[in-house]
């Protein structure tokens, strides 16, 4: 393959059982726990937590591919970006019945987590990570 040029990246996302993209594009748009960022070769160097939601790639060798990521990290080079996900799929591999069910599940954590600040945060982990695979593969919620 190719290595990245001036107006490209090298993209790769790994996940612990295989590596899902290794190839180039022309931006990348990345989910992290503070919002969304857009990626373009020349971008500063970052490291940041994965957030939940789309990882969409524009231009290059993946043009158009678009999976749901969660839970990991996200580096960010001026010419490669490189996305570690502890889960990643590609929309249509989401399961939404079993998303409605944690989104249900963690909505009842909430009601049940009384003054407990711990419970609230693992409550909204969850809700906000069904939520995201439901806004993924395009299920209304």
């Amino acid at each position: 393959m190719a290595e990245a040029g001036n107006n490209t990246l090298r993209v790769r996302l790994v996940t612990p059982d295989s590596i899902l993209v290794d190839g180039t594009a022309d931006s990348v748009e990345i989910p992290t726990r503070t919002g969304f960022i857009d990626v373009l070769a020349g971008h500063a160097p970052l490291l940041d937590e994965l957030g939940s939601g789309n990882v969409v790639l524009h231009g290059g060798s993946n043009a158009g591919q678009v999976y749901f990521v969660s839970q990991g990290f996200v580096e960010v080079l001026p010419e490669r970006v490189t996305i570690l996900a502890e889960i990643a799929m590609t929309p249509d591999k989401i399961d939404t019945v079993l998303a409605y069910q944690e989104l249900d599940r963690g909505h009842e954590m909430w009601k049940d987590a009384g003054d407990d600040g711990a419970k609230y945060d693992e409550a909204n982990i969850l809700i906000n990570e069904a939520q995201a695979e439901l806004d993924a593969a395009g299920a209304k919620h």
